[in-house]
């Protein structure tokens, strides 16, 4: 893969462009990498008793699905989403990842894993009560994002 960057003191806003045959994996992952790095201020539409509001991503510590409702769990609150956990998937920024068939979580947000062999290990979250289960099959590619977003970061 071959990168150029064109210095242009004309430029307005910045501008990423990709040039490929066709798309692949490897393009859709840098794609969706590039675009997370604009997350810290977008906001989702989440709902509480009727009551419409827009949540920072960044404060989403994981969102799961139960009796057919997506709920997002941020530090204090319980609120729910109109979307799915698969149209999900494709919109939030690379630091989500699936963690079972009903769950999704904020990967900078995780604190502890508590590994279990035999059933889901349990994760922790920094500064709050709350608590997800991910999958044994879900737990390697978990565990590749957890060192993929920690390499990104340094």
């Amino acid at each position: 893969m071959k990168i150029t960057v064109d210095i242009d003191k004309n430029c307005i806003e910045d501008e990423i462009v990709i040039k490929c045959a066709q798309i692949n994996e490897d393009i859709l992952n840098l794609q969706k990498l590039v675009s997370s790095f604009n997350y810290s201020s977008i906001e989702i539409e989440l709902f509480k008793d009727n009551i419409e509001f827009y949540e920072n991503i960044e404060n989403i510590l994981f969102f799961e699905t139960e009796n057919d409702v997506v709920k997002a769990h941020t530090r204090n609150e319980i609120l729910t989403t109109k979307r799915r956990l698969y149209e999900l998937e494709h919109i939030l920024p690379h630091y989500f990842c699936r963690i079972s068939k009903s769950a999704i979580v904020n990967v900078k947000e995780i604190y502890s894993i508590t590994k279990n062999i035999t059933a889901s290990s349990k994760i922790e979250f920094r500064n709050t009560h709350k608590i997800i289960f991910v999958s044994r099959g879900y737990f390697k590619p978990l565990k590749s994002k957890i060192d993929d977003i920690r390499r990104l970061t340094r």
